[in-house]
């Protein structure tokens, strides 16, 4: 639970690397997500370098913490993977694979004492031009991550009524 109440949006960050253990620490805690028919229909893909994180910047309309954040992890849906089982449903269940590994990693960075930002609005071609990612593969966030150089506070909750609904 501290997690989920301590976790924000971070966009700055200190000009530190993150060690490839810990990269890899953060794709096992993704990898525990829920997944369709346990297929774990996603992909990751790991950019540190400077030109390809300007690029992808690019194709985020400008938002500069995709390219000054010291690695970006890019979450993909494997379409294909998941298509083979579920038909058009697929695509679909792709993409919830993604989102749901992409909570998990999040969550787990800031447990390490990362910061991290879900960058989903971006330029999808660019980005799979940019990543070589095969037709089949979809983006689906931008994340990225560093130790972080800012402590923004929550955002307000939303009352409880506007958001729940019962039917019973």
């Amino acid at each position: 639970m501290e997690a989920l109440a301590g976790r924000r949006s971070i966009r700055s960050y200190k000009e530190e690397p993150v060690s490839k253990d810990i990269v890899l620490d953060l794709i096992k805690a993704a990898e525990t997500a829920p997944s369709a028919g346990n297929l774990r229909a996603r992909k990751y893909v790991i950019v540190t370098n400077t030109q390809i994180r300007k690029t992808l910047a690019v194709a985020a309309y400008g938002q500069s913490q995709v390219e000054t954040a010291p690695l970006l992890v890019v979450i993909c849906a494997d379409v294909l993977r998941s298509s083979r089982r579920y038909g058009d449903r697929g695509s679909l269940y792709s993409i919830q694979d993604a989102a749901a590994a992409t909570m998990c990693l999040l969550l787990v960075a800031y447990d390490l004492g990362l910061g991290a930002c879900w960058n989903g609005a971006f330029d999808d071609q660019i980005v799979k031009d940019a990543l070589n990612l095969a037709k089949d593969v979809l983006p689906v966030a931008i994340l990225s991550i560093g130790w972080p150089a800012e402590s923004p506070r929550a955002p307000p909750a939303r009352d409880q009524d506007e958001v729940v609904s019962w039917i019973e």
